[in-house]
């Protein structure tokens, strides 16, 4: 079995490769059953979630991540999410490649936020806001430039210390970004407003959502997670990457027991607008929301990019 550690993995995921092939596996047959989720709670120790999510596809692979989440990491000073991934031959079963699931996680995690970008945010949409400043959200410029001429960053952290480091990091690699402190400020600005946080509060307001404004939301991902209040959904079209959101989303949840959204009322999945059989953004003016909770689809056609650039450089 090859390993990938995390510069391997990284490698042939870049945006312009990466995004695409998501746009195909969703256009695609792949099967992807429901995640398995459990707590976790050591004696001492701040609960956490483990996620088991397989799927495999008619190219012939099965992958397998395991990720645990644990939010209260970053008062340790580590990373709240920690993931593996195995490939394997899905007509024998035979392990083919453990690979790094932190770098797959949070590449194809950036990578859908920027395919739903894609359809949903206006085309000349070039002022993004970041919520949060973990490795999902350090790959958020990069993943959105790549289908948005993205020229303005701003990041709000509720550390602002956070967002005052990692603004600096991303003008260190060529991007124009600033810290914001004025949260409701920088949300009224924005074009595109990129949730990437563990929040289990709402922190964007629908008030604040400017005309013709995509808000993508991708951090949360149980029941208990939230980061947009029920106002978000008033007057825009949502879309989710999969129907598994409208049972985890807490953000959804919360705004169809508010009646500010009805489940019926989701304009399409991500495999929808990827196959055609929905429409996007309709207009300059309209309100878009993404809701995603990932997918093992995702990982899986991650996994495969790297296993097949690897296949390549040998034949090659």
């Amino acid at each position: 079995m090859k390993h990938f550690d995390e510069a391997a993995t990284r490698a042939p995921l870049g945006f312009k490769k990466l995004v695409p092939a998501l746009r195909a596996a969703f256009s695609a047959e792949a099967r992807v059953p429901p995640r398995h989720v459990h707590s976790i709670e050591a004696a001492g120790a701040d609960k956490g979630t483990v996620l088991i999510m397989p799927a495999w596809s008619d190219a012939g692979f099965l992958g397998i991540k395991t990720i645990n989440i644990f939010p209260g990491n970053g008062a340790r000073g580590l990373p709240g999410l920690h993931a593996t991934y195995v490939l394997y031959d899905a007509h024998t079963g035979v392990p083919l490649a453990m690979m790094d699931g932190n770098e797959i996680t949070a590449r194809r995690t950036a990578a859908a936020s920027a395919l739903g970008a894609s359809f949903l945010a206006r085309e000349d949409a070039r002022r993004l806001l970041l919520l949060g400043t973990g490795r999902i959200a350090r790959m958020l410029p990069a993943a959105h430039a790549s289908v948005r001429p993205i020229d303005e960053v701003a990041v709000w952290n509720h550390r602002p210390e956070g967002a005052e480091a990692l603004a600096a990091q991303l003008r260190t690699e060529g991007w124009n970004a600033r810290a914001a402190t004025d949260l409701e400020a920088a949300v009224r600005h924005a074009d595109i407003v990129s949730c990437a946080t563990l929040a289990s509060a709402p922190l964007v307001r629908g008030e604040w959502l400017a005309p013709g404004s995509h808000l993508d939301l991708i951090g949360s991902f149980t029941p208990a997670m939230r980061e947009a209040d029920v106002q978000c959904f008033v007057g825009a079209r949502t879309f989710i990457d999969t129907n598994e959101a409208l049972q985890k989303s807490g953000d959804l949840l919360d705004a169809i027991a508010a009646g500010t959204l009805r489940a019926q009322e989701v304009q399409g999945t991500l495999a929808e607008l990827c196959r055609g059989q929905r429409p996007g953004r309709t207009g300059s003016e309209e309100r878009t929301v993404f809701k995603a909770v990932g997918s093992a689809l995702e990982d899986l056609a991650a996994a495969t990019l790297v296993w097949q650039h690897a296949a390549s450089e040998v034949s090659g």
